[in-house]
């Protein structure tokens, strides 16, 4: 295990540039297992993607200079996969499966570089986008997220001194310790499965490997794994994650004009997985236009797959609905794996585990409360570490616009007409407002 002192890494600034983002494997894994279907089957689809601040109090641009974040940007650009990483991705057993990357995909990533970027600041906000061919504007997602996130970070610590930032740490570490030693009391009452999912939105690297680590020695097996694919390579655990809204995002904005051609492209997403992936890969996400009309409309080949990612639906309704539905249409659901990953914490997670406990395979995807959460642990009022709610999402598909509902409309994304034209294809049943924290 690596005792990385966070603190004087922190406060010791000795790089002309200390890059944020060192690998192009520091990304999820389902970026690289979308990466693999888009460029067999989609490689020549033109995709735009822009970044959303959701916590519009919240003045990016005035926290982070231009002149930084342009700098960090243009680094993550000149990366490349190393030798050393294709190989262990070419030679590892991730979900039970070997070579689940195909030598071509491998091949192809020896030459893989992030394509350019346009950044205007506007109203104390960044506008940034990625446009081009889409296995490559996908892979901006998370490093674009995790570059702003660190930064703002970084703002705040750079006031702090040496012994302030060891109290900073000190305490959030107390803190994430306190939750593992709630989750060991879970483990003796029935099997727990948790998981990383904290890259998009964390602290910073070296925190998230912290936290990884930690959960890691404190949960023992069921820590299952992290989403973050080169700190799974670097500690030795899984790299876990299958799928994400941009999918289904693209497929529905390059479906035709007929609404029943936009409805269907949702189960084309699935065609196109079942394809290229199986077993535990198998996990559907049905909320990017409403969960409860994908479930009622859904073949029935979906009730087949391992299990479903519930994502803006609150935690307790959408597990009642998941296995509902799996009843009714003839399955098992103690044999369901529900992954619960949207916003989850200390508290949603045992409330899950104790509604959910044997009735269904239950696993987590902890994220952004995980890696940044530093309320309460700053020793000055003015010190704001709240991790605010940044996303990447589709913008246009092949010039069309893309939309996202959500079961939250609060995380609709997309232009506003669009949006109104597919709330009159997807119904909003099902549909609740909830805040939007992360």
């Amino acid at each position: 295990m690596s005792f990385t002192d966070i603190a004087t890494r922190t406060y010791n600034h000795s790089f002309r540039l200390d890059p944020v983002v060192r690998t192009l494997l520091d990304t999820d894994f389902y970026k690289i297992l979308m990466l693999q279907l888009i460029w067999r089957k989609h490689r020549d689809v033109q995709v735009t993607f822009g970044m959303v601040n959701r916590s519009t109090k919240v003045r990016i641009a005035d926290e982070i200079p231009e002149s930084e974040l342009r700098e960090q940007l243009d680094h993550a650009r000149n990366l490349r996969f190393t030798t050393r990483e294709r190989i262990w991705l070419a030679g590892n057993t991730f979900y039970g499966v070997k070579q689940i990357f195909q030598p071509d995909f491998i091949e192809w990533l020896a030459d893989f570089q992030l394509p350019d970027y346009e950044l205007v600041r506007r109203e104390g906000q960044y506008e940034l986008t990625f446009h081009g061919a889409w296995p490559y504007t996908t892979m901006w997602e998370i490093p674009a997220l995790a570059i702003v996130n660190e930064l703002r970070a970084r703002h705040i610590l750079h006031e702090m001194g040496r012994f302030e930032l060891d109290v900073l740490y000190a305490r959030a570490k107390a803190k994430l310790w306190g939750k593992i030693e709630r989750l060991r009391a879970l483990k003796k009452d029935g099997p727990l499965r948790l998981g990383d999912f904290g890259t998009r939105r964390r602290h910073g690297y070296l925190w998230q490997r912290w936290c990884c680590e930690a959960l890691q020695e404190g949960l023992g097996e069921s820590f299952i794994g992290t989403s973050n694919v080169h700190i799974a390579m670097e500690i030795g655990a899984e790299a876990i994650g299958t799928n994400a809204h941009e999918l289904p995002m693209v497929y529905a904005a390059m479906a035709d004009d007929d609404p029943q051609a936009v409805r269907n492209s949702r189960y084309s997403v699935l065609d196109s997985w079942r394809e290229t992936y199986s077993g535990n890969l198998l996990v559907f996400l049905p909320d990017t236009y409403g969960t409860s009309e994908f479930l009622r409309d859904a073949p029935d080949w979906v009730a087949d797959w391992t299990g479903a990612r519930p994502d803006s639906k609150p935690p307790l309704l959408a597990g009642e609905e998941l296995i509902a539905w799996w009843r009714g249409r003839g399955r098992d659901p103690a044999q369901k794996l529900i992954v619960f990953s949207d916003a989850m914490d200390i508290d949603s997670i045992e409330q899950t585990f104790h509604a959910f406990k044997g009735r269904a395979r239950i696993s987590y995807g902890w994220g952004t409360n995980l890696t940044n959460d530093f309320s309460d642990c700053a020793t000055r009022a003015d010190q704001d570490l709240r991790a605010i709610s940044l996303v990447c999402k589709v913008l246009k598909a092949d010039g069309r616009p893309a939309v996202k509902l959500s079961d939250n409309p609060l995380k609709s994304t997309g232009d506003p007409h669009e949006i109104e034209r597919y709330r009159k294809i997807f119904s909003a049943v099902g549909m609740v407002e909830t805040p939007v924290l992360v």
